[in-house]
């Protein structure tokens, strides 16, 4: 097996605006223990990074493989993907071996945290439904609508 640099990144578009995202990571690395983030046994490291040119975030992050194996230097870049998401991208710091154990845990990594985002409202959570959902256009089509009575009686 031959390791491969670059390929091995996971990526994440998680409907949160970039914002949002990044005020909750700050938070969250802020109040942790210092300036780490555990989820699992990966370790978010703060503080974050701002890279002014892109406007882009970066975390350092360690990767727990598994139990034998040393935690794998990653960074986590935190990117606007419209107005209303955000892109997230696991990035390798060396040469890694695509294994099972590899992926397993960068996919859970970043499925814990973008379950841990705070998730914007549904559309319709904010609409209120009708106070009588047999409303006048409901009753009216319900009043001028022929029974069987009505069919037979003819």
């Amino acid at each position: 097996m031959v390791p491969v640099s670059g390929s091995l990144s996971f990526w994440r578009i998680v409907d949160v605006p970039f914002e949002t995202c990044v005020a909750a990571l700050d938070s969250w690395l802020r109040t942790g223990h210092r300036d780490e983030l555990r989820f699992g046994g990966s370790q978010l490291l703060g503080p974050m990074e701002h890279d002014r040119d892109l406007g882009t975030r970066r975390i350092q992050v360690r990767l727990a493989r598994a139990p034998l194996h040393p935690l794998l230097r990653m960074r986590l870049d935190i990117d606007r993907w419209s107005s209303s998401s955000t892109a997230l991208e696991l990035i390798p710091g060396r040469l890694v071996r695509p294994t099972a154990d590899y992926f397993r845990a960068g996919r859970l990594l970043l499925d814990s945290l973008t379950r841990s985002l705070p998730q914007p409202p549904e559309p319709w959570a904010g609409r209120q439904a009708p106070a009588d959902p047999t409303g006048p256009l409901t009753q009216a089509a319900t009043l001028h609508r022929p029974t069987t009575t009505d069919l037979l009686s003819r």
